[in-house]
């Protein structure tokens, strides 16, 4: 059974950092693709960025430049490195694996009933 835990989560200015990180365990030896999603009060979660498998990372449009994800594959941990932060990046952060990870996947509403989630980890960008 895969279990993942994030943490990093707190309250900053906007134009701060923070940075998020996500340990799964239980992992296959096959690995699994693994992201970072978002959720704020009212609205549907949402993609922020993936890693696949052989390295490749994915971002929705409006993180780019501004955050990075990165994996430590022998650990499986996951980190995101936020900068440049804006009250609009508020939210409840989500670390994910086993989900699909292509260009487009924060165009579509993740399915909580597939792949592994953590219990979220608060994010709170104040002007």
């Amino acid at each position: 059974q895969v279990e993942v835990v994030e943490y990093g989560g707190d309250s900053v200015q906007a134009g701060g950092s923070l940075r998020l990180s996500c340990t799964a365990s239980g992992v296959p030896p096959s690995g699994l693709a693994m992201g970072w999603y978002r959720q704020r009060p009212g609205e549907e979660r949402e993609g922020v960025a993936c890693i696949w498998l052989d390295g490749s990372t994915y971002y929705r449009d409006t993180v780019k430049g501004r955050f990075t994800i990165s994996k430590d594959t022998a650990k499986n941990r996951l980190t995101l490195q936020m900068d440049s932060l804006k009250p609009d990046d508020t939210a409840m952060y989500y670390c994910a694996a086993g989900l699909g990870c292509y260009p487009s996947f924060y165009r579509n509403t993740p399915r909580t009933d597939r792949g592994y989630w953590g219990q979220g980890t608060q994010v709170s960008v104040s002007s």
